[in-house]
């Protein structure tokens, strides 16, 4: 793939509903160098990885400079797609949140995750309020690179327990999904859900193929793709592990 919007083009058919894409997320330019030579389809990075690695918490915490320049590096490590972990967007209005999309598609992503939970605030930005922002997101990606893929991503599960998700919770989450579509998002996360059944009425109900995150307690791959998912990410999970066999190493060196 010679160039950034065919790369585009190439991610975004990726999404299949029922033969979802796997993206094992990231961190840096040497783990996107590790998996990428393993075939997997595309790079991804996870906010929260990226950010404990280089010593920050998540929640936009970690600089966006920093976040640029580490994007450059992963994108030039790899001859594969690239899609970031944007997070809010690191600003609240529109035009904030566009100037970011552009710097971070300058860089050479294919697409983003853009979340609609306030950063640094409670709650969620309302649908008014975050369709706005996913329109000037998914206008300033796309005057870029034509084919950008702007997975936006709702938290409603993400800030609930997942023993009280419900059909109410489900219905908003449709309502975020049609109307986020119509504003240019190509895809629909929604972390922390993990109910089979409201995974699989979710991805029934909306246009948008619908991205889950493999945490604990989620269906497995292959039960995900049976309900119609079209992408599974795993986010900090593969980080999580690296640092539990770093400890375990350790501590096995220092055991004489």
């Amino acid at each position: 793939m010679s160039n950034q919007n065919e790369k585009a083009a190439v991610f975004k058919s990726l999404h299949i509903p029922g033969e979802p894409i796997v993206l094992f997320n990231i961190w840096d330019a040497g783990s996107a160098a590790a998996i990428a030579s393993q075939g997997v389809k595309a790079i991804a990075t996870g906010s929260a990885p990226v950010a404990m690695a280089q010593g920050f918490k998540d929640g936009e915490q970690m600089p966006l400079s920093l976040a640029l320049a580490n994007i450059e590096r992963i994108v030039a490590a790899v001859e594969l797609p690239v899609t970031m972990d944007l997070e809010s967007g690191y600003g609240t209005e529109p035009s904030a949140v566009a100037d970011t999309v552009a710097q971070a598609m300058e860089a050479g992503i294919v697409g983003f995750n853009f979340e609609d939970q306030i950063i640094g605030g409670d709650g969620l930005y309302s649908i008014a309020q975050q369709t706005a922002r996913v329109k000037a997101a998914a206008d300033a990606a796309t005057s870029v690179c034509e084919h950008a893929y702007i997975n936006a991503r709702t938290d409603i599960f993400l800030k609930a327990a997942a023993d009280t998700h419900n059909e109410t919770m489900l219905a908003e989450a449709i309502d975020r999904a049609n109307a986020y579509e119509q504003a240019g998002a190509s895809g629909l996360f929604a972390p922390g859900l993990k109910d089979a059944g409201l995974i699989e009425k979710l991805c029934s109900s909306v246009n948008l193929p619908v991205n889950i995150i493999a945490l604990p307690g989620v269906p497995d791959n292959g039960q995900l793709a049976k309900m119609g998912v079209g992408r599974i990410s795993y986010g900090p999970v593969p980080y999580r592990h690296m640092l539990q066999q770093l400890k375990e190493g350790v501590t096995a060196a220092l055991a004489f």
